[in-house]
């Protein structure tokens, strides 16, 4: 009989529960682990750090817009690959592929509404679709809320997070800067006004257009703003640069950003902002 007897264990096997993909999300800035519900009740804005995750622009639709009051303008408008653009992936492919994920033609939606109780036309740049990129349909679409924001006497607001220019595009895309910047002009010349928000992230040809042409630019906050990118930039320069440079709360520093408002109070900012700026005409009698 051995001296030493190895004893003989029973296995419990104990039945994992499955979380179901998507209940959960990682701050990119803190690294809390956050509920998505409650993420969203929270205007997707982190409880811990306050950190804005990107919105989709049904949801910024709905928190400047009052409920039930906006009216999209020009939502059959969609892009075509007119250069017949070939590569690793083929534009049209890329667009079938954006339109199934979002639910939507094209990367803006452009409209009219009120805003506690103030019309405006309103226009929303959706990251999510081909990172919001500027190509003819979204400057068409931009330019045409600006025209009718103009023929109907409307305060202008474009909240704005763009990738730039849409390369597939090529010089159709680049057309647009001058084309929306002229709107924009004619807009001023009527003496309306046109506030833009800046959002994360809000590049290139857009930032290098209507993005920085308000009469009051706000972006929320540490929203990279800039045209191009911080490595491109430091490589082209050869010099270090400073810390947080392309974020709206050094740029609101140095004079390129009039206010940084935090999301929850962007649309009471925003009609508080629109009160200096276009005062309601009083009726006549009172």
């Amino acid at each position: 009989m051995p001296f030493f007897r190895k004893k003989n264990y029973s296995t419990i096997k104990v039945r994992k529960r499955e979380i179901p993909d998507g209940l959960w999300l990682k701050c990119p800035s803190c690294n809390e682990i956050i509920f998505k519900q409650e993420l969203e009740k929270n205007a997707k804005v982190c409880p811990k750090c306050d950190f804005h995750f990107q919105m989709t622009r049904d949801e910024r639709r709905d928190l400047l817009m009052d409920a039930g009051s906006f009216e999209e303008w020009d939502a059959q408008y969609y892009s075509v690959d007119a250069l017949q653009f070939t590569g690793v992936a083929p534009y049209a492919s890329k667009l079938d592929d954006n339109i199934k994920k979002t639910g939507h033609r094209d990367a803006v939606m452009c409209g009219r509404g009120t805003m506690n109780g103030r019309p405006v036309a309103l226009g929303i740049m959706d990251f999510s679709f081909l990172g919001a990129s500027m190509g003819a349909v979204v400057g068409e679409k931009v330019t045409r809320l600006i025209e009718r924001a103009t023929e109907d006497g409307l305060p202008a607001i474009i909240s704005c997070a763009s990738g730039g220019a849409r390369m597939y595009e090529g010089l159709y895309s680049l057309m647009q800067m001058a084309k929306t910047s002229g709107a924009l002009a004619r807009h001023a010349e009527a003496g309306l006004p046109y506030i833009s928000l800046l959002t994360h992230p809000t590049m290139a040809g857009v930032m290098a257009s209507y993005a920085t042409l308000g009469d009051v630019i706000v972006a929320e906050p540490a929203a990279l703003i800039g045209f191009a990118g911080p490595r491109v930039i430091k490589e082209t320069t050869q010099q270090d640069l400073p810390e947080g440079f392309q974020r709206s709360e050094f740029l609101m520093e140095h004079g390129l950003i009039d206010r940084v408002i935090h999301r929850k109070e962007l649309k009471d900012e925003l009609t508080l902002l629109l009160g200096y700026m276009a005062p309601e005409p009083v009726a006549s009698g009172e």
